[in-house]
């Protein structure tokens, strides 16, 4: 595929389902019930913009973000990324889309900079779920790119 920005937000959109099935595993799972992004997503859409508050709304919200916004903004930034293949620039990006999301829509739904109204895990976790979709987001957009832009060799 050789329009790198269509590669990126395919690549996205691949990265946000990874990303979207460990949410529900870990949703499943007990883990840290009080993160929901969906919920924020689609409260903080009701807010806003009066949207229905309803995980469908929520569900677009993450999809949209996840493959145009981020997918727009690793082409954009994949040459300056650090790293030598298309994992590891996506393993660069996803810290810098978790900070963003520290940073601005975590406060701004209530959970206080860094989520920490959530306790110290809400970081950790969404850190880690940030670092297997870039992983995802990198892999794929070199793979669709080829093999050895995806992995280096």
């Amino acid at each position: 595929m050789n329009n790198r920005y269509l590669r990126a937000m395919v690549a996205g959109f691949v990265a946000t389902i990874v990303l979207s099935i460990l949410m529900l595993i870990k949703g499943a799972m007990g883990m840290l019930p009080q993160m929901n992004v969906i919920h924020m997503l689609a409260h903080m859409a009701h807010g806003m913009l009066g949207m229905p508050a309803v995980p469908a709304v929520g569900w677009m919200i993450h999809f949209l973000i996840g493959t145009v916004l981020w997918g727009l903004g690793f082409a954009l930034l994949h040459p300056v990324l650090p790293g030598s293949t298309a994992v590891r620039k996506g393993l660069s990006f996803s810290v810098l889309a978790w900070l963003l999301m520290m940073l601005i829509p975590m406060p701004m739904a209530g959970a206080g900079l860094f989520g920490l109204k959530m306790g110290i895990m809400a970081p950790v976790m969404t850190l880690i779920l940030h670092l297997a979709w870039g992983a995802a987001l990198g892999w794929t957009y070199g793979r669709l790119g080829g093999k050895s832009e995806a992995t280096g060799e």
